[in-house]
């Protein structure tokens, strides 16, 4: 398993893993604005390759660069499917190469996504995972309901609430959360609870204002991912946050983290984009400060 941090990584992992494929690549859209990335699928139709584009039905935008965008796919030999209109939205980003290594993506490709926007990907080859999202586009590009058959790969609405309630729940010591908007009243009572447990939670992000759960701003330019890091060992990375309609009205994909090299790096970065935030500023002081008295008593002795 590997991370893709944005916007250190930018395109460049996205266009690797398309130029990458030899026989078929299933690519889920929300946005697109990257030429790179639908030259590079054209590229890959030429080569050989199948290539199947699942495009939402609307997006914040509306539905004209929707539309726009699968007539440029359909001339480049590319098969078409669109997303159903049963749900708000259509959230999810996710490309699955040769049925053997899956791409799950807190970004969208555009340019704001990638290059001014602190997110996350993850790419690995875990067969269950590759399995149970190749499962997912073809129930979604056929139109078909689906049935969730991991709780590692987190579906909205079918099973992202329980998987994540249970994983927020199973934290002992500490909630690393990156949540731009958060403000769904079942998630915020288990957090709550795990406060009054004594948990670290700590958030970058919005919570909304009636909940007594403090979060920083992000001190970058913009934060576009959804991400928890428990007790250092388990991550949570996804398009969903911690909200009603995006865990019970969009399809939103994400997936849970277990390997250790992974968390490390997520935690990592958490702690260095809240190094940076007015609460991490003002601990780094009173670490300081303590460890300046620490000398001082060390010297007088």
């Amino acid at each position: 398993m590997k991370l893709i941090v944005q916007p250190d990584a930018g395109i460049a992992p996205v266009v690797d893993a398309i130029t990458q494929a030899k026989k078929w690549i299933d690519i889920l859209i929300f946005r697109l604005d990257r030429g790179e990335i639908a030259r590079a699928l054209a590229a890959a139709v030429v080569r050989g390759v199948r290539v199947r584009a699942l495009t939402a039905h609307t997006n914040r935008g509306g539905t004209k660069s929707l539309r726009r965008l699968e007539m440029e796919l359909l001339e480049a030999g590319i098969t078409v499917s669109r997303t159903a209109d049963d749900l708000v939205r259509y959230h999810g980003k996710m490309v699955i190469v040769d049925h053997k290594i899956l791409h799950v993506y807190g970004f969208n490709f555009t340019a704001l996504d990638m290059e001014r926007s602190r997110s996350f990907g993850i790419v690995t080859k875990n067969e269950k995972l590759v399995a149970e999202a190749a499962k997912l586009f073809a129930a979604d590009f056929d139109r078909q309901p689906y049935t969730p058959g991991s709780n590692r790969f987190v579906v909205s609405p079918e099973n992202a609430r329980d998987v994540l309630a249970h994983f927020i729940a199973g934290a002992h010591k500490q909630l690393l959360i990156y949540d731009p908007k958060m403000s769904d009243d079942a998630m915020l009572r288990i957090i709550t609870a795990r406060i009054k447990a004594g948990v670290d939670v700590r958030v970058i992000g919005k919570v909304e204002s009636k909940w007594n759960v403090k979060s920083e701003k992000y001190p970058g330019k913009r934060l576009h991912i959804r991400a928890i890091i428990r007790d250092g060992k388990r991550a949570f990375m996804g398009s969903q946050s911690l909200r009603r309609l995006e865990l019970e009205k969009r399809r939103e994909v994400g997936v849970i983290v277990t390997d250790q090299t992974v968390v490390d790096q997520m935690k990592e970065i958490f702690e260095e984009d809240w190094a940076q935030t007015e609460a991490g500023r003002k601990q780094l002081k009173k670490v300081k400060k303590a460890e300046k008295e620490e000398k001082q008593l060390a010297a007088a002795s």
